[in-house]
């Protein structure tokens, strides 16, 4: 598992992610896209866990942008229902490349502004089980994952603070799985009315 960081007021928001990438089969480690925008609509997608997933919801999400009738809440409210449906074919390929089933996993958030509510809004989704529902939380000041390296320190929009806990956080992961899980340099998008800002801040 990677970094998948929001701080969220109703004014603005901050979504970080790392880079590492490592293909499942080979093990090969690269960089990945863990953070995309729909900039049409002012709206961050990010994850962590499966990168392939990932881009599937991704895919989707920005389809979904075209429609005339588009909304925030409405994606939102599609992303469950549409990770449940795209499970099963997750789990059939990883049974197909050999990895075990323990490892599936995945985190999304979206995140964004509101038109209707005149404000930043988000909704953070988790799926890892085949036989249960996505689990479903709006976000309310945001989330750390993972979040224990992070307990007690104070929230900050500032780049150099937002890096600092991304370090703390990759260390800790490396550390818990014994191997090199995230890493890489850790990208922020910065989000306000009529703006969304990608920032590389630095490796982690």
């Amino acid at each position: 598992m990677s970094i998948l960081n929001v701080l969220m007021t109703p004014e603005r928001a901050v979504v970080a992610v790392d880079t590492l990438a490592q293909d499942a089969v080979s093990g090969e480690l690269s960089e990945g896209a863990k953070l995309l925008l729909i900039p049409q609509h002012n709206i961050v997608v990010a994850g962590r866990g499966s990168g392939q997933f990932f881009l599937r919801i991704y895919q989707l999400c920005l389809e979904a942008s075209f429609r005339k009738t588009f909304s925030i809440e409405q994606i939102m409210r599609e992303v469950g229902p549409v990770m449940d449906g795209l499970w099963p074919n997750y789990v059939q390929a990883a049974l197909d490349a050999g990895m075990g089933l323990d490892q599936l996993h995945s985190e999304i958030v979206v995140v964004g502004w509101c038109k209707t509510q005149d404000q930043i809004i988000g909704t953070a989704y988790a799926k890892s089980d085949v036989e249960r529902h996505a689990r479903v939380a709006a976000l309310v000041g945001g989330i750390a994952s993972p979040g224990e390296p992070l307990r007690g320190s104070p929230d900050s929009f500032e780049p150099d603070a937002i890096l600092a806990a991304g370090r703390r956080q990759t260390e800790f992961l490396n550390v818990q799985q014994g191997r090199a899980v995230a890493g890489g340099r850790l990208i922020a998008a910065f989000l306000q009315r009529s703006q969304a800002v990608v920032q590389d801040l630095g490796a982690i």
